[in-house]
């Protein structure tokens, strides 16, 4: 392809946030998924505040219907696929049908979990769509410098979620180191400074979690 615009780069580069992040709260949920269902308390709230999202459930009941399904809910699940199948659907040309096909089978697995007397198997198949989506795209995009953004993105998402996680210094360390090439062929407009704060960030005694959603969320211009 020729000469990636503003737009598409901005679409690119949310399609691997937005994919990476219904990936990585999807997989999180489904674990906690039968210790929420058993529990007397509310570890809802918990999760909620790990992935700095605001409780508007209420009980732990309205959180097992609400976060992962509900289309009005801008921090759902669902809503996180679609706008990723937004981003991927204008792309169509840039990433190819079946690289988007991946992402509209996500969908439907979505909305068959929704419906299902054991949604975890659905959700199962949402990840491996997911997974496959990043895979035939890194096998069938010819040109790097989107299979590049896309990646970048992914990995921007990844280590915001993982500083809010407070995921261990190898797991962050490691997303870090992978993020660096990317983003510098990307050709992005990114604070080259920023990555080194990251980089100091996650090498200290004590790791400033805080400081590192800050440095990432501002990263790319």
């Amino acid at each position: 392809m020729g000469i990636i615009s503003v737009g598409q780069t901005n679409q690119l580069f949310w399609l691997g946030r937005y994919s990476e992040r219904v990936y990585t709260t999807l997989r999180l949920y489904s674990s906690r998924f039968d210790m929420m269902l058993d529990e007397h308390n509310d570890s809802y709230r918990e999760f909620c505040r790990s992935i700095d999202i605001p409780d508007v459930y209420g009980s732990k009941e309205n959180f097992r219907e609400k976060y992962p399904f509900d289309e009005e809910n801008p921090d759902s699940i669902l809503s996180n696929l679609n706008r990723a199948y937004d981003n991927a659907i204008v792309l169509r040309e840039e990433i190819g049908s079946e690289t988007l096909s991946y992402i509209q089978l996500a969908i439907y697995e979505m909305n068959r979990a929704k419906y299902s007397r054991a949604p975890l198997i659905e959700m199962q198949n949402v990840m491996d769509n997911i997974l496959a989506f990043w895979g035939i795209a890194d096998d069938s995009i010819d040109s790097e410098q989107v299979r590049d953004i896309i990646k970048a993105g992914k990995r921007v998402e990844r280590i915001d979620l993982y500083a809010r996680l407070g995921v261990n210094r190898t797991e962050m360390d490691r997303e870090i180191c992978r993020l660096l090439p990317r983003i510098r062929k990307s050709g992005m407009e990114y604070d080259e400074q920023k990555l080194q704060i990251l980089k100091d960030l996650v090498s200290m005694p004590e790791i400033d979690y805080h400081k590192i959603i800050m440095e990432i969320e501002s990263l790319v211009h």
